[in-house]
């Protein structure tokens, strides 16, 4: 073997030390790499091996870098977030601009997959990788290029194209509004039918649910028939889509469900929220031609989509 071969240690053992480094947890690294913790951990004891000297302190239920452990991983960070920007750009001169995109679960499930192929369409030569997830990603680091981001007003990231404001209305199905017993007029009639809810036991999203709804509309004591509750809010809507109860509907994402008639908005009112969907670019990602195009269909589709019925309120949910 080539003596320069022997100076640098097997790609796996790097990621594998970088990602625990910066989460300072074995667990952790093992879920972002879709591996086992122990294989984590034995990357690192392979890498310290190579290296001979020791990268972590294994302190009780904790991990801590030595000093060669951190001066590793800023070297070891950069090396990777440099070699991702090689890679891609290799790939593009392959085969054309990649354009890599991340939202949450629900956006890209209800609203950005089902009008994807319109922006294919209008740029056939961009490929598109969409990275569904709830975590907020390190956008250099994983390589992405736009972020669509819900965003407390007065919290929009530098540089962020504020795409629309975020409104609340109750929904439910034709088919659930036909078949009910009891009439669903008014917000107060809900104590007497289901409410599908979204299972948020950490708190990430206290404006969906129906609590806060209710209190906005002097309603705080109000039981419902029932509730059903799921773990991500698309299958909330699926879940009022067939006829399962009332959902708490982000009109951002159901207003087409609303236009084709799978949906009926209720009660004749929108209530505004202090949030708007925000497109965050990547540094250096708002030179790039697909990039700025693909925030620019971003911002006509939302604008070309209005649902229509009901009026807003004058109040906002704060």
């Amino acid at each position: 073997m080539h003596k320069s071969a022997r100076a640098l240690p097997p790609l796996d053992l790097v990621r594998g030390f970088e990602a625990a480094a910066r989460r300072l947890s074995f667990t952790l690294a093992a879920e972002e790499l879709f591996v086992t913790q122990s294989a984590v951990s034995r990357q690192v004891q392979a890498l310290e091996a190579f290296l001979g000297t020791k990268l972590f302190e294994r302190r009780h239920k904790a991990l801590a870098l030595t000093p060669a452990g951190q001066a590793y991983f800023r070297a070891a960070a950069a090396a990777l977030a440099e070699l991702r920007t090689a890679t891609q750009r290799a790939r593009e001169a392959a085969r054309g601009p990649v354009l890599t995109v991340t939202s949450t679960v629900s956006f890209a499930s209800i609203w950005l997959v089902p009008r994807l192929g319109r922006f294919r369409r209008a740029h056939p030569g961009i490929d598109v990788r969409i990275a569904a997830t709830h975590e907020v990603l390190d956008m250099a680091r994983e390589g992405i290029d736009v972020a669509i981001r819900d965003v407390p007003s007065g919290r929009e990231p530098p540089g962020s194209v504020r795409l629309v404001g975020e409104r609340l209305c109750p929904v439910a199905s034709p088919a659930y509004l036909r078949e009910s017993a009891s009439p669903l007029e008014r917000p107060e009639d809900l104590r007497r039918h289901v409410m599908l809810a979204v299972h948020d036991p950490q708190g990430r999203w206290p404006w969906l649910a129906w609590a806060a709804w209710l209190e906005a509309h002097g309603l705080a004591d109000l039981v419902p028939g029932g509730t059903l509750t799921y773990d991500q809010y698309d299958q909330v809507i699926q879940a009022a889509v067939h006829g399962q109860g009332v959902a708490l509907g982000r009109l951002t994402l159901v207003e087409s469900l609303i236009r084709e008639g799978n949906l009926v908005a209720l009660f004749g009112r929108r209530l505004q929220i202090p949030r708007a969907l925000h497109a965050v670019f990547a540094p250096g990602a708002q030179e790039r031609p697909e990039a700025a195009a693909f925030v620019a269909w971003l911002r006509r589709e939302v604008r070309g989509s209005g649902a229509p019925g009901p009026k807003e309120d004058a109040g906002p949910l704060s």
